[in-house]
C-alpha cells in the first residue's frame, strides 16, 4: 500500500508517499480502508521526533481516521467488510486501575494510533475492533475524520475537567486551531458565554459564526488579559481553555477570576511556561491537565455530532500526496479548523 511516511526525523520535506507493507488484521482487529484522515499538531511532533518515543522508521502518523472495513480479523463479531466506520484512536491495556475505572487516557500503557503505532496517513490501517464506531450514511468520511480527536479532547476539557456551567465566562485561546475552534461549540452547548483570542480578525469572525460572544485580537491588543477583565466586568474568566503553552501561560492565569479553572491539553508554543506562584495561591485558581478522552466521552461527543448538534469544522481537503505542504500549512497556523487528507 501507499503511505505518507518519513524515513528520518525532520521537517515536512522528509515526507514521501511511498510503498510500505500492507498491515494485517490480528485477532480482535479489523483492517480499515482509509477514506479520510485529518491532521493534528501531533503529526508534526512525531515527524520531528519525540525523544521519549522509540519510533520505528519508516513511520507514518494520522489519528483521525474514517473509512470502510476492508478485512475482519479472527474473534471479531458485529462488523462486516464494507461497513462505514470511524476510529477511536486510543490505545489502552484494558486491565490497569485506570482502564477499570473507565479513565482510558490515564492508562499506564496509554498510546495513540498514529503516534505509538502507524496511523491513517495511508491506504490501510489495522485497529482494534473495539475502537471502531459505525458511521451513519448521512455523515461524510471527511467530516467524520475532521471531528474525532479535537472534539474528544475539547469535550473532556470543557465538560469533564472544567465542568462548565450555564452563564459562566469561558476564555478559549488561539481560536482557529482544531481544539480551540470546536471548544467554542461545546462551551456554547453548555450554556457559557465564550471569549476567544486570535491574531486574525478573519478567524475571530469565523469564531463568532460558531457562537463566540467576544473576540480579542492579541496581535493588535497585546494586553489581552486586561481585555478579558474588561469584557467580564473586572471579574475575569471562570474557565480558560489553554493549549498554546509558554507564550500565553502567565497571562492565562492572570485572566482567571478568583477560584477560576485553567484546563490545558497542550503546549504548541513551548512546554515551559512562567508561573507566578503567588498569583496561583492568592487567587486560589485550579490548574487542570487533560488528555484525549475516555471511551464514554468519545461516544458521547460522537453521538452529538451524528445528531447534528455539533458540527465538523473543515479548513480544506487535500490529496494524501500533497500531505507535506498541508503539514507545513498547519505548522504555520494558517488554517481554521481541520485539514483533511484523502488517499
Amino acid at each position: 500500500m501507499k503511505a505518507l511516511a518519513f524515513n528520518e526525523f525532520g521537517g515536512p520535506e522528509k515526507l514521501r508517499l511511498q510503498d510500505v507493507p500492507d498491515p494485517k488484521a490480528a485477532p480482535g482487529e479489523v483492517l480499515v480502508r482509509v477514506r479520510a484522515c485529518a491532521l493534528n499538531h501531533l503529526d508534526i511532533f512525531v515527524r520531528e521526533g519525540i525523544p521519549a518515543l522509540k519510533t520505528p522508521l519508516p513511520f507514518w502518523t494520522g489519528c483521525d481516521i474514517a473509512g470502510d472495513v476492508a478485512e475482519v480479523g479472527p474473534d471479531v463479531t458485529g462488523l462486516r467488510v464494507g461497513d462505514r466506520v470511524c476510529v477511536n484512536p486510543n490505545l489502552t491495556c484494558g486491565r490497569c486501575e485506570f482502564c477499570i475505572q473507565g479513565e482510558d487516557s490515564l492508562c499506564v500503557r496509554y498510546g495513540i494510533v498514529g503516534e505509538h503505532l502507524p496511523g491513517g496517513l495511508a491506504e490501510l490501517v489495522a485497529v482494534s475492533a473495539e475502537n471502531v464506531l459505525p458511521l451513519p450514511a448521512h455523515v461524510s468520511y471527511e467530516h467524520a475524520a475532521s471531528f474525532i480527536l479535537t472534539n474528544m479532547t475539547a469535550w473532556r476539557m470543557v465538560v469533564t475537567q472544567a465542568r462548565v456551567r450555564p452563564g459562566e465566562d469561558v476564555l478559549i485561546l488561539g481560536v482557529g486551531g482544531g481544539v480551540s475552534s470546536t471548544a467554542v461549540q461545546i462551551a456554547k452547548l453548555c450554556g457559557a458565554r465564550v471569549i476567544v483570542t486570535s491574531s486574525s480578525d478573519q478567524k475571530l469572525e469565523r469564531a463568532r459564526a460558531l457562537g463566540a460572544d467576544v473576540g480579542i485580537n492579541y496581535k493588535t491588543n497585546p494586553q489581552w488579559a486586561k481585555a478579558v477583565f474588561d469584557a467580564t466586568d473586572k471579574r475575569g474568566a471562570d474557565v480558560v481553555i489553554e493549549n498554546v503553552g509558554a507564550a500565553t501561560w502567565k497571562d492565562s492565569i492572570r485572566a482567571l477570576k478568583g477560584g477560576g479553572r485553567l484546563v490545558t491539553c497542550g503546549a504548541t508554543s513551548g512546554p515551559v511556561g512562567e508561573t507566578l506562584i503567588p498569583l496561583v495561591f492568592w487567587k486560589q485558581v485550579h490548574i487542570i491537565g487533560s488528555t484525549m478522552a475516555s471511551r464514554k466521552e468519545f461516544n458521547d461527543v460522537m453521538r452529538l455530532f451524528f445528531q447534528g448538534r455539533l458540527k465538523a469544522i473543515i479548513d480544506e481537503v487535500v490529496p494524501l500526496k500533497d500531505g507535506a505542504a498541508a503539514q507545513a500549512r498547519l505548522a504555520e497556523g494558517k488554517q481554521f479548523g481541520k485539514i483533511v487528507l484523502t488517499p
